[in-house]
């Protein structure tokens, strides 16, 4: 391959698209991620995340576009040409090879002299911390072993990218949480690129230095955590985000940057993202930001469950729309209550086109 880890700077989607029949999985997918970042593609299932994933590894032709490391264009190479790392979500080792063999399979392939293999599966090995684990089956592990397994397996080879397809969501919670701070920490010792597939905002956060917000093979945002969490720019880049409420109004006043709108006979405020065309609006809010408060929006408790410092519940407001809310104490079935944010916690969007 003509640019190696050593001397690529950019990797480069150009108008990407890939189609399925009629179905178009990736539309005009444009953006760019620099050696040493590690950036999430983010969004519910069939948003073509994983198909992005795949056409940059070369397991999947592109309809249209391209792909170029540098100033070289690789949608044209093959997949084993293209020299990336891969972990699946499902492993994919090899149940009757050891860990070593596991590890090793990509250099084996590629006809590193044993020599050399052994030093790169042994750093490998280090990197994920197996060495007490080398000649086992992967039968004999536990899933974070595996996938740990599959993270050497994708690095052992030096790759100018490293690409991850869910690869955590068949852990545990506590694994999952363990897993993160391993993968961050590889990823900052290798110096490459790191694209990561999930449909957890939670893990793209905790985990990305920019996440590619997507949906319906759409490109909706591209942003840091912060970016994304405080400002995105959408109505559903705000749903994907945690802004799970979603309350419809009517404009009712402005007042420098903030809007307030009629909810059912309430005021609710709040600040608007972009332009607000009509008197259409709606309020996005946070079910942390949403909680329990003298005066506000009236609504009939519907859940309310335990989870730890604080109950967390489901009501039904004004209009019968559902509201998620945070409380200090628990709350019955059926019973009323009011339920406030504070204004710089409350996105407001146009109603006409969310």
């Amino acid at each position: 391959m003509a640019t190696s880890l050593q001397t690529f700077k950019t990797l480069r989607l150009d108008h990407l698209g890939r189609d399925f029949g009629r179905l178009n999985a990736l539309k005009d997918l444009t953006f760019s991620v620099e050696r040493g970042e590690f950036v999430a593609l983010l969004g519910p299932s069939g948003c073509g995340k994983s198909t992005a994933l795949n056409c940059i590894a070369g397991l999947l032709p592109t309809t249209r576009g391209s792909i170029w490391l540098d100033d070289t264009r690789i949608d044209t190479l093959g997949a084993e040409d293209r020299g990336f790392g891969m972990v699946f979500q499902n492993y994919a080792l090899f149940p009757h090879m050891s860990v070593r063999d596991n590890i090793g399979f990509g250099l084996r392939m590629r006809g590193v002299p044993r020599s050399e293999a052994k030093t790169r599966i042994d750093a490998a090995v280090a990197t994920v911390r197996l060495e007490q684990q080398v000649d086992k089956l992967p039968g004999q592990l536990s899933g974070g072993q595996q996938q740990r397994v599959a993270i050497a397996r994708a690095i052992v080879i030096e790759p100018p990218l490293v690409l991850m397809d869910e690869p955590l969501s068949n852990l545990d919670a506590k694994l999952r949480l363990e897993m993160r701070q391993e993968i961050r920490r590889i990823h900052a010792g290798l110096g490459s690129i790191t694209l990561y597939v999930t449909h957890d905002q939670d893990e793209a956060m905790s985990l990305a230095d920019r996440i590619v917000v997507m949906r319906d093979g759409e490109v909706r945002q591209i942003g840091t955590p912060e970016d994304l969490y405080l400002r995105p720019a959408t109505l559903d880049v705000a749903d994907f985000m945690g802004f799970r409420n979603r309350i419809p109004g009517r404009i009712t006043g402005r007042a420098g940057d903030t809007v307030t709108l009629d909810v059912g006979g309430t005021s609710l405020s709040g600040l608007p993202r972009a332009a607000l065309a009509g008197t259409s609006a709606i309020a996005a809010i946070r079910p942390d930001d949403l909680q329990a408060a003298p005066s506000g929006l009236a609504a009939t408790v519907e859940v309310c469950e335990y989870r730890g410092h604080n109950f967390f519940g489901s009501a039904r407001g004004p209009g019968g729309v559902e509201l998620f809310f945070r409380s200090g104490h628990r709350l019955k079935t059926g019973e009323p209550v009011t339920l406030a944010a504070d204004p710089s916690r409350v996105l407001v969007f146009d109603g006409e086109t969310a």
